[in-house]
């Protein structure tokens, strides 16, 4: 993914967010959750507690909203045990679409992942159907806005701190790590009061599918709304080429 096809896609959504931030906290906060019970309250012992918090930062969730879902999590012991269930499918043109939940009831989700497609002309097919497409990386984006350095000083920062890839798009810049790295380059950059436009270790497609008819716009969007409505829905992959 292109940094300025990603950080459009960002602008996009943090705007469609605005009015729902309280919604992308209680996601975030969901998986605050699991990754304590998972690995305990402490993020230098807890490697996923801390790529959630990078991604809690990177949007914005206030620090002390963040301490309060790691304290609440560390001493419920009667909290909601989420399972963490990832599906698989194809959406119009057979675009290749991953979808992350955490859910109390597989049964009301599975439903409601297969109505998403569905609805959209879609399928979900079965574990590692498409996500062989993908690749596992640490994601960080820079708004050129929001950045006064230069861009060199940008690269060596992060190249230094282990990414392994630095490119420069129109309006922004995109750093690439492998999984095991996105926390040390995060927090070099953090370091340097680099701001972060988004930050997170996400999936990202090998190969992209253009989409150009009507119908099929149509239908994706139908998908992606619909599964961005959910409440057990964490993270949506998808390789169309927006």
């Amino acid at each position: 993914m292109s940094g300025h096809n990603k950080f459009s896609n960002i602008k996009h959504k943090k705007e469609k967010n605005d009015a729902a931030k309280g919604k992308v906290f209680t996601r975030i906060g969901r998986e605050i959750a699991v990754a304590v019970k998972e690995g305990g309250p402490d993020p230098n012992n807890n490697g996923k507690l801390r790529d959630v918090i990078a991604k809690a930062k990177a949007q914005n969730m206030p620090n002390d909203t963040i301490d309060r879902s790691i304290k609440k999590a560390a001493g419920d012991a009667n909290a909601a045990n989420y399972e963490a269930i990832t599906y698989e499918g194809y959406g119009p043109k057979g675009t290749a679409i991953i979808v992350e939940t955490l859910t109390d009831n597989r049964n009301r989700t599975a439903s409601n992942v297969r109505n998403a497609f569905t609805k959209g002309g879609g399928n979900v097919g079965t574990s590692g159907c498409v996500s062989f497409m993908f690749d596992k990386k640490g994601q960080i984006i820079i708004d050129k806005e929001e950045f006064e350095g230069d861009a060199d000083e940008l690269m060596m920062v992060a190249l230094d701190a282990g990414a392994e890839d630095f490119s420069e798009e129109e309006d922004s810049f995109e750093i690439i790590t492998a999984p095991e790295d996105f926390s040390a380059v995060y927090e070099a950059l953090a370091a340097a009061d680099i701001p972060m436009a988004d930050a997170e270790v996400t999936m990202i497609p090998q190969t992209w599918v253009e989409l150009s008819e009507e119908d099929d716009l149509k239908m994706m969007n139908r998908i992606l709304d619909l599964l961005d409505d959910d409440d057990d829905v964490q993270n949506v992959y998808h390789n169309w080429d927006e």
